[in-house]
């Protein structure tokens, strides 16, 4: 049995928000904090939920025999399955040289090459790649040929999923769990409903077949901070996103972050202030303030004003109620807003595909009689009381049963 929804709702909030000081913190170790039983475990659900537990692991010296044997667990699968990415990263350049195709490792991967990270650090809940459109066809011989199955398709990817292997239930990072290949032609995100296009500046000017780094540390951030917008828009923004963005941030020079304004851009990165005006919410010192100036002047005013008393927990999973109008703020204009409004209520064909396949592939909402409700019924449903998110729930059971096997 869960606890109240009011009750976990507060101490998500909580345990979230002190999780994020802790991380950032220049001088992590601060005192323990003093929750009580039911906010430890949802502690760990929330460093799960974020992809922050490895991190934690090297960071946190609070007093409690659970919550550090929970982070050194996570640390240990974390490692492991990062050797099995860098194993199946290294065949996956192989065989791409072998048929002449060149890749793009994105995101986790790219952090990792620079060294950002060390083995355990960071988790990779997959391997994305960016390919050329002309060249999808034969990437997906190449994985066919390392035994891997197109899952389902996306309007921003192709996922694979190893042909053996199924994924695994419990609590955070499990060594075992398959390793599934996103693969994309486009970087692009919906903001809500207008499609931000990124991909001139991601893909290599000249291409070597294999793996490929990003052109730029600057190319690399602008991908981080579109993502993380994307993210933001749908209220699915993990610390671990802020996490990436601080250190990257750290080895950038001023002419690096020019990239956001580059030629070649069909319009200014107003998408770009919210993820860094959050991330210098935490990590005070990651971001030149010089950067503030130049970026307000295009963001939209709303979406400016509201960026700026935002926090971690109110645009991620550590905020429990289901929001029927999630991202209409980052709408930049009424016809915008009624585009959205009338997708919120009618979904398009694209939508109600997409919602199959998650339910169809996602553990967190299998058995969920809310994910297979008819759109009239979630609509009534919202109007009438408060939602929780699934995916939430999801972890906050997965913590509260992971505690109860230790005990």
């Amino acid at each position: 049995m869960l606890p109240p929804l009011k009750t976990v709702k507060t101490g998500l909030r909580r345990t979230t928000e002190t999780l994020a000081v802790e991380l950032a913190s220049a001088l992590p170790g601060s005192t323990t904090p003093a929750w009580n039983e039911l906010e430890w475990k949802l502690a760990s659900a929330v460093a799960a939920a974020h992809g922050v537990s490895s991190l934690l692991c090297k960071r946190s010296t609070w007093k409690n025999p659970a919550w550090s044997s929970f982070l050194e667990s996570q640390r240990e699968h974390v490692e492991h399955r990062h050797q099995r990415i860098e194993t199946l990263l290294k065949r996956l350049h192989a065989a791409a040289r072998d048929v002449g195709v060149a890749m793009v490792p994105l995101k986790g991967s790219a952090l990792h090459a620079l060294g950002l990270y060390t083995p355990g650090d960071r988790p990779m809940a997959d391997i994305d790649l960016l390919v050329q459109e002309g060249d999808v066809a034969r990437v997906t011989d190449l994985l066919q040929k390392l035994g891997y199955v197109e899952s389902f398709v996306q309007w921003k990817h192709r996922v694979f999923k190893p042909a053996a292997g199924e994924p695994l239930v419990g609590l955070g990072e499990h060594r075992d769990t398959p390793i599934n290949i996103e693969l994309h032609t486009r970087i692009q995100e919906r903001l809500p409903i207008t499609t931000v296009d990124i991909t001139a500046r991601i893909y290599p000017r000249k291409p070597q077949p294999g793996l490929n780094p990003y052109p730029s540390l600057g190319a690399l951030m602008s991908h981080l901070l579109l993502h993380a917008a994307g993210n933001m828009c749908g209220r699915s923004l993990r610390l671990l996103h802020l996490h990436d963005i601080s250190l990257l941030a750290a080895r950038m020079s001023a002419s690096d972050w020019d990239i956001l304004w580059d030629g070649r851009a069909a319009e200014h990165p107003w998408w770009a202030m919210p993820p860094l005006r959050l991330v210098d919410r935490y990590y005070t010192q990651a971001i030149p303030r010089s950067l503030f100036g130049r970026l307000d002047r295009d963001c939209p005013p709303l979406l400016r004003m509201i960026s700026r008393r935002q926090t971690l927990t109110k645009v991620s999973c550590s905020e429990l109620w289901l929001h029927a109008l999630a991202g209409i703020e980052w709408s930049r204009s009424m016809r915008e807003v009624a585009h959205y409004i009338g997708n919120r209520v009618r979904p398009t064909d694209e939508a109600t595909k997409e919602r199959a396949d998650m339910v169809r592939t996602q553990l967190w909402l299998q058995g969920q009689s809310w994910v297979t409700s008819t759109h009239r019924r979630r609509i009534l449903t919202w109007l009438t009381r408060p939602v929780p998110r699934m995916d939430t729930l999801y972890v906050v059971r997965a913590a509260l049963d992971h505690a109860a096997s230790v005990a």
